[in-house]
């Protein structure tokens, strides 16, 4: 199994929250759901909360240390996955699937004896599907394309980039099943300022093609601009595929 983890913001019930979950264990789900058939959380709540419901920097070290203690006892147990963590409207809740719930209090006493000043629930429940990783931790194609132009604008500040600063992103698409409206979208495309760069074709075959536009690469507003583009290539029949761009620094 992969092991790598994604945090994004989303938006669950109406209050802002923070998602961190294992995203590498996607790709095993089909194997996992056959043997960690229950789905379990330990849900805390915090003391500190900020004014938007998530972790303040003053109960930041005591969470994470909680955080080390569940992940020591599931060590210990070997009763599951750990596989997302959510923060929302107050609460820290943490997400496994289990092969065994046998030993479930005992990873709990074992875990959460340094924490009886928290007010903590517990419980666990059947979910061979894996529902609630699928539908809470894992992100939706918009929440997906966000974390990746989230870290694209990261990486380009690392190597010193002005973000603010506006420059051709190059952007791609591709069409998986019907290509037929490939010149339709190119002249909708063309009307909202892009300019059609050259076809392309994806690894597993699918062709598509480059387009481009003077932009800003910065966060909220690459953020605007590849959520427009999700939805308006979809109504074509295309699958927004990224985008790229050149180091632009300020000069001193």
């Amino acid at each position: 199994m992969q092991e790598y983890w994604e945090i994004y913001m989303k938006n669950i019930d109406g209050y802002p929250s923070s998602v961190l979950f294992n995203a590498g264990i996607s790709m095993d789900i089909e194997k996992f759901k056959y043997i960690y058939t229950q789905v379990a959380f330990i849900k805390v709540k915090l003391k500190e909360a900020n004014e938007k419901g998530l972790l303040s920097g003053d109960e930041k070290a005591k969470i994470n240390y909680l955080e080390d203690k569940l992940e020591a006892s599931l060590i210990k147990f070997r009763i599951g996955k750990y596989v997302g963590r959510v923060i929302s409207n107050g609460y820290v809740t943490f997400i496994y699937y289990l092969q065994f719930t046998y030993n479930w209090q005992d990873f709990l006493n074992f875990a959460l004896k340094d924490f009886t000043d928290y007010e903590i629930t517990t419980g666990f429940r059947d979910d061979d599907e894996w529902n609630f990783y699928k539908n809470l931790l894992y992100p939706t194609t918009i929440e997906w394309q966000i974390i990746q132009n989230h870290k694209a604008c990261e990486a380009l500040e690392l190597q010193n980039d002005n973000i603010n600063r506006p420059r051709f992103l190059i952007h791609k698409c591709y069409f998986i099943e019907d290509i037929n409206r490939r010149d339709e979208l190119i002249e909708k495309l063309s009307k909202e300022g892009f300019d059609y760069v050259e076809e392309i074709t994806h690894e597993e075959g699918y062709i598509g093609f480059s387009f481009t536009r003077i932009d800003k690469p910065y966060y909220y507003e690459i953020d605007n601009i590849t959520l427009y583009l999700i939805e308006l290539l979809s109504k074509y029949g295309a699958t927004y595929d990224g985008w790229e761009c050149d180091i632009i620094k300020d000069l001193d």
